[in-house]
């Protein structure tokens, strides 16, 4: 059966309604905007009870499509916030993290203190949750933990050098949790959004210092960053990924998200460091001596 889902008040799309392979209630982070925003209504629409939580949000439930959506204020880096949304939710069987930013600066000297803020949200944040929901996860015959990571993350670009290893970090992660969880019935699964048009890109964080070195090198390469995601696809398109692992009973490690970033993430296997490193120079205009 094809059913229709308004998601937004610009696009619809067209799915074909299969069973609730991991239940019916969702946890959604950073669902406030972007990617975590559609993901959270794909899913109700659908029938799920979804939890969307994010650090500021209306809290209030509304009806949408043929499911629920319970919107709840919740910060990833905060421990007892999780428990309060934990125990609103009682038992659930897919998580889904969505919450996190960005910082642009240089590798050698962008702020510390920017730096640690965005592990704390984008890497620390999943740990902290996945070891307070887990355990209710496993009770279930079977369940499901995504995690919005990036293209970044097989691909160190230049001026987000932190961002990138963050997402390094998480990926090497949840490959670990994948293989140890999954005698308990739990599928661990990461989506690689490319260039979106989302609002990460106005919320990204300028952590580079007004009397650096690479300040113009930056301006040039955040440029042509800022330029390809505003050109870029829409949210729905990771949400639409999203949406379809939870579809799979074994759903692969890693998905690119597009066409095109799926074959730019086949050809990669085949290029040494070295070409690689070159071509992400030429794409950001960045000087060869």
């Amino acid at each position: 059966m094809n059913i229709t889902l308004f998601y937004s008040q610009e696009t619809k799309y067209s799915f074909s309604m299969e069973k609730f392979l991991y239940g019916k209630k969702v946890l959604v982070t950073g669902s406030g905007s972007g990617i975590g925003y559609e993901t959270a209504r794909l899913f109700a629409g659908y029938g799920y009870t979804v939890y969307g939580v994010a650090r500021s949000v209306e809290e209030k439930e509304e009806d949408i499509g043929k499911g629920k959506l319970v919107s709840l204020k919740m910060d990833v880096t905060d421990e007892e916030s999780i428990k309060r949304v934990l125990s609103i939710i009682g038992d659930f069987s897919i998580l889904i993290h969505s919450a996190g930013f960005g910082i642009g600066g240089a590798a050698e000297d962008s702020d510390l203190s920017l730096v640690r803020a965005q592990e704390e949200t984008d890497y620390y944040g999943v740990l902290l949750l996945n070891s307070l929901a887990l355990p209710v996860l496993r009770k279930n015959p079977r369940s499901l933990v995504i995690a919005v990571s990036s293209i970044a993350a097989r691909v160190p670009l230049p001026f987000q050098g932190h961002y990138s290893a963050v997402k390094y970090a998480l990926e090497a992660y949840m490959g670990a949790l994948r293989n140890e969880i999954r005698g308990f019935g739990t599928r661990v699964a990461v989506v690689e959004p490319g260039d979106l048009s989302t609002g990460f890109t106005s919320n990204r964080i300028k952590a580079i210092k007004d009397d650096s070195p690479y300040s113009s090198l930056y301006d040039k390469a955040i440029k042509e960053i800022e330029k390809d995601e505003m050109t870029g696809g829409k949210p729905i398109e990771a949400a639409r990924v999203i949406f379809s692992l939870s579809k799979r009973k074994n759903p692969p490690f890693r998905t690119p998200v597009g066409f095109v970033y799926k074959t730019l993430m086949f050809l990669l296997r085949f290029f040494p460091d070295a070409l690689t490193l070159c071509i992400l120079r030429k794409m950001y205009g960045l000087e060869d001596k």
